[in-house]
């Protein structure tokens, strides 16, 4: 083998060594995802996925009932059947998400995490900050109405300077 030949080896082997160490930071471990599924419970995250497979269900029935409006009783009684049989899918949404903040967070952080949850403080902002969210959402809403106000104010004195009532 010339120096090449080992050079391109060498090359090969850094590319793949880089290539297993990027697969495997892009792979969390079986305690990341154990972590962060617990993580997701204790915020009460996985109560945002309950609407999800009824919906779909539901709007899939809602799609085929336009066109086939007198099979109503029909699609709802299997809109009931599918939501009994699809229940245990919440889980498999549940394992996806959980692998996505695995990806996000170590395993240790995601420990962490859930310890804090579990702290009266983690319980408190688990309580509080979707209220805390509403509330400053809505806020935003008003300030940004309220400046809008304020722009066109400026908007109609800098056209009237030139010549323009709006």
């Amino acid at each position: 083998m010339g120096p090449k030949s080992l050079s391109r080896w060498a090359l090969a082997a850094a590319v793949w060594c880089l290539a297993a160490a990027a697969a495997s930071a892009q792979t969390p471990t079986a305690g990341a995802v154990a972590a962060a599924r617990e993580l997701l419970a204790v915020k009460g995250g996985t109560l945002m996925f309950e609407p999800v497979i009824p919906g779909v269900i539901e709007t899939t029935k809602n799609n085929l009932l336009p066109t086939n409006p007198s099979l109503s009783r029909d699609l709802n009684e299997v809109s009931l059947q599918l939501r009994k049989e699809y229940e245990g899918k919440k889980a498999e949404l549940v394992y996806e998400v959980a692998i996505i903040y695995a990806k996000h967070f170590t395993e240790q952080e995601l420990k962490d995490l859930v310890t804090f949850y579990k702290s009266p403080l983690g319980q408190k902002m688990t309580k509080e900050e979707p209220v805390a969210l509403d509330q400053s959402l809505k806020r935003a809403q008003d300030w940004s109405m309220d400046f809008a106000d304020v722009v066109m104010g400026r908007f109609r004195a800098e056209m009237k300077k030139r010549g323009h009532d709006l």
